[in-house]
């Protein structure tokens, strides 16, 4: 069950980052409609087990994804 609820929400992260040049984790949330932190970085691992984007951090700690 939680291996498809992964899936799922890498979905809706990829699309929301497709076209784009990429996606604070905040902006991700407000687009894709994730309500759990812990729900998009479930797909965000997902997404990065599958070597499908990049993540790099500020200096205030902001996570930004982008599509690779």
């Amino acid at each position: 069950m939680l291996q498809e609820k992964a899936g799922e929400i890498a979905g809706l992260i990829w699309n929301a980052l497709n076209g784009t040049k990429g996606l604070s984790a905040k902006d991700l949330k407000k687009v894709t409609k994730i309500r759990a932190e812990k729900e998009l970085y479930l797909g965000l691992g997902w997404l990065l087990r599958e070597d499908k984007i990049t993540t790099s951090e500020d200096e205030k700690g902001e996570v930004f994804v982008a599509l690779k």
